[in-house]
């Protein structure tokens, strides 16, 4: 007998993601990926015709939990600016049904801040006491949100261009995630003798350059679906010790992984460790005799585990 499947909103989703770990859900599921317990396909991307945008999908099995899914993304160019949407299927491996269609919004900031802090967690030096943000939309601000405990920060500096325009409503709401939190007026003063510097932007390009820095530092990027996007130049991964969220992933979707590849002599083989080496032990925090530089691409798995969360606490 087939059930329809539960269709939660964005807002739905914002509602329940309040009552999950969203952090800890993200440690199980990259012990899980150690463990042979789930299985994470590279992204799929499908271009549309005529230069009319493209969409990825992202796609997971956690077997312990019994379910698979798909996130698929959109990127749909328009004469106002590109539109971007996401929504994630839940599978059933028991029944082969339909368990959930969730508007995969939340889903993403969550598990995009989510996954950075569990990777600063394990990177970052015990010791760290500096924090860097450069971006202040939802998802820098979900990045504030899972990191401000971490460590011990005695400052957290935030920069995004935008803001000298933003309301004093926007203003607030940045400045009310934590007191020691300060925005300031350039990206220099943002990342000055910074010991963490999160990159949490939409760019399409460099925001930062680490040869730059005063000190040796761990640095944290996203992603976004322009191509080959990239937060820090392609050349200073040579640099760098670099770590991905999965390395069987990442490297053929992170754009400056793939022109660093191309144009400037790296070695995907030259990846320290992902998440799941750090988190199963088999790779040790690192020592910062340089900089230390964590890439994530979001995963299918991070959506995936997110939105069987929110649909085990489902009625």
């Amino acid at each position: 007998m087939t059930h329809s499947p539960h269709v939660i909103t964005q807002p739905q989703a914002r509602e329940w993601l309040a009552q999950v770990d969203v952090p800890q859900i993200m440690r199980k599921l990259f012990r899980d990926l150690a463990a042979g317990q789930a299985v994470q396909p590279a992204q799929q991307l499908v271009e549309f015709p005529q230069g009319a945008g493209d969409f990825i999908n992202y796609l997971g099995v956690l077997a312990e939990e019994g379910v698979y899914g798909v996130k698929t993304s959109p990127y749909i160019v328009r004469e106002q600016g590109p539109l971007v949407t996401a929504w994630t299927l839940l599978m059933s491996m028991k029944t082969g049904q339909p368990l959930m269609l969730c508007d995969a919004g939340e889903l993403t900031i969550a598990r995009t801040a989510a996954t950075t802090a569990v990777a600063i967690d394990a990177l970052a030096p015990p010791q760290a006491t500096r924090l860097a943000i450069i971006g202040g939309g939802k998802v820098a601000q979900a990045h504030v949100h899972y990191v401000k405990g971490l460590r011990d920060w005695q400052s957290i500096s935030l920069y995004a261009p935008g803001l000298n325009e933003a309301s004093p409503q926007d203003l607030a709401q940045i400045t009310s995630l934590d007191p020691r939190l300060t925005i300031v007026d350039s990206r220099e003063a943002a990342i000055a003798d910074a010991d963490v510097i999160m990159l949490c932007t939409s760019s399409a390009g460099p925001v930062i350059d680490p040869s730059r820095l005063s000190k040796a530092a761990l640095i944290t990027s996203i992603s976004t679906n322009a191509p080959r996007a990239h937060e820090v130049p392609p050349q200073s991964l040579n640099d760098m010790q670099v770590f991905c969220d999965y390395r069987l992933t990442t490297p053929g979707s992170a754009g400056e992984m793939l022109i660093a590849g191309e144009q400037h002599g790296w070695d995907k083989n030259a990846l320290v460790g992902d998440l799941a080496d750090l988190l199963s032990g088999k790779v040790q925090r690192p020592d910062y005799d340089r900089h230390v530089y964590f890439r994530s691409i979001g995963l299918g798995l991070e959506d995936i585990a997110l939105a069987n969360a929110i649909y085990r606490l489902l009625p």
